[in-house]
């Protein structure tokens, strides 16, 4: 299936590694902690990310009572400072229209029209860091209003502002978000997922990470249907 690449080298297709993939290592000062995980490591504006939405979202509602769901944000983008440019728009474009092959996720390829737009998704994780701190059991329907925004709806979800009216829209005050959002403590936690992401050994996004008391190991990097995680999830969690 398919993947985005970690860091700022932008959205880059691969397959996903498929199931138990292997073990990860966490970094220093995360030691697993008792009881089970399911740690998703993904970024607001990664595409396969929002290909995988429908996937994390059952996987939630299957196993999250017993394994809560923790975001982890992995900053596909973060700092990107140069405006896309043709080329620059032709590849993402690419990528955008093998999610929708793949997974049938709406985009509104209007986007591509823009001038000047900076590819940064800084903003956006950190926005995802600043509810998971205010509400954490927003957290993903959070993520995923932000997601829905800027591939289905066509929002700059690189403005604050915007990033405030989906708060609001999902039960966040926007003060409040505002407030959190500008915080430097919250600019540093989004900064320490970008490590823990890298610690972990995460090389694509989305990726999803099992941690229990054995420690952490790999239920996917890339993107994988349900169907095909959910027979893992069930081994794991009898184990």
């Amino acid at each position: 299936m398919g993947s985005d690449k970690g860091g700022n080298g932008g959205e880059m297709p691969g397959p996903g590694t498929g199931t138990a993939a292997g073990t990860a290592t966490p970094g220093a000062g995360e030691a697993p902690a008792a009881g089970k995980k399911i740690v998703y490591i993904a970024d607001p504006m990664c595409s396969w990310c929002w290909g995988f939405s429908p996937v994390i979202a059952a996987i939630d509602d299957a196993f999250g009572e017993a394994a809560p769901v923790r975001l982890v944000v992995g900053g596909l983008r973060a700092g990107e400072t140069r405006a896309m440019d043709t080329k620059s728009k032709a590849y993402v474009r690419h990528h955008w229209e093998q999610v929708h092959e793949a997974t049938g996720q709406p985009f509104r390829f209007e986007f591509f029209e823009r001038d000047g737009f900076v590819y940064d998704t800084e903003p956006a994780c950190r926005a995802a860091v600043a509810v998971r701190n205010l509400a954490p059991a927003s957290t993903l329907a959070f993520f995923k209003a932000v997601q829905r925004g800027f591939y289905a709806e066509g929002l700059d979800v690189t403005r604050s502002d915007t990033l405030a009216g989906i708060a609001a829209a999902n039960g966040v005050a926007a003060a409040a978000f505002e407030g959190v959002f500008a915080a430097p403590e919250i600019a540093e936690a989004t900064r320490a997922d970008f490590e823990l992401a890298q610690a972990l050994g995460v090389t694509g996004f989305p990726a999803v990470v099992l941690k229990d008391d054995a420690g952490y190991a790999f239920l996917t990097i890339g993107y994988q249907p349900f169907e095909a995680l959910k027979p893992y999830l069930e081994l794991w969690m009898r184990a």
